[in-house]
C-alpha cells in the first residue's frame, strides 16, 4: 500500500477500512492519521441517549460508559482488523473513538525521540518540571510539542499541503 503521498495513503487506508469494518460500529467514516510508525483510526460513536436536563456529570458518565462498552465489545474484532492492516502497511494500528466533543484513544505507541538541547531549551523543560506541569523532561517536551501543534495547526496544515505538492511534482518529473 505504498503511495506517493500521505493524503493518498490515508484515502486508501480509509477506503480499505470502510470495506472491512462492520457497518454498525461507527456513525460515519473513520478519521485516519498516519506517521512513520503508526496508523491511528478514530471512529465516531453516537452519543448516548440521556434525559433532557441531565447534569454535565451524568452526561460525562454516560459517554464514558458508551466508550467502555464499545471498546470491550469490539476488542477481539479490532485486534483482528489491526493485524491485517499492520501486515499490509508494516505499521502498528491504534484505535480511538469520538463521542460528541470527547475523543479517547485506546492503546497507542509512545516512540522515543532523541534530541539535543542547549541549556536555554533545557531550562524551559526544567521550569515545566519544577512547576509541576510535567513529571520529567521527556513529558515536558511532549507537552511543548502538543502546545505548538495546537497553536500552529493552520501553519502546520499549510506546510503539510506544500510537502504533498512537492511530492506530486517530483512524481510527475522525469525518472
Amino acid at each position: 500500500m505504498n503511495t506517493s503521498s500521505t493524503a493518498e495513503q490515508v484515502e486508501k487506508i480509509r477506503g480499505w477500512l470502510t470495506g472491512r469494518l462492520p457497518q454498525d460500529w461507527f456513525s460515519g467514516p473513520v478519521d485516519v492519521s498516519v506517521d512513520r510508525e503508526e496508523v491511528t483510526v478514530i471512529g465516531t460513536l453516537a452519543p448516548p441517549d440521556v434525559a433532557e436536563g441531565t447534569s454535565d456529570a451524568e452526561q460525562a458518565a454516560a459517554v464514558s460508559g458508551r466508550i467502555k462498552e464499545f471498546r470491550e465489545r469490539t476488542r477481539d474484532h479490532r485486534i483482528e482488523i489491526a493485524r491485517e492492516l499492520e501486515h499490509r502497511l508494516g505499521r502498528k494500528v491504534a484505535w480511538g473513538v469520538q463521542v460528541g466533543e470527547r475523543r479517547e484513544l485506546f492503546t497507542t505507541l509512545s516512540i522515543p525521540v532523541m534530541t539535543r538541547l542547549r541549556q536555554p531549551e533545557r531550562l524551559v523543560l526544567d521550569t515545566l518540571v519544577d512547576a509541576g506541569v510535567a513529571r520529567s523532561r521527556s513529558e515536558a517536551l511532549a507537552w511543548c510539542v502538543k502546545l505548538v501543534g495546537k497553536n500552529a495547526e493552520g501553519w502546520l496544515g499549510d506546510l503539510r499541503s506544500a510537502m504533498e505538492q512537492v511530492t506530486k511534482v517530483r512524481a510527475d518529473g522525469p525518472s
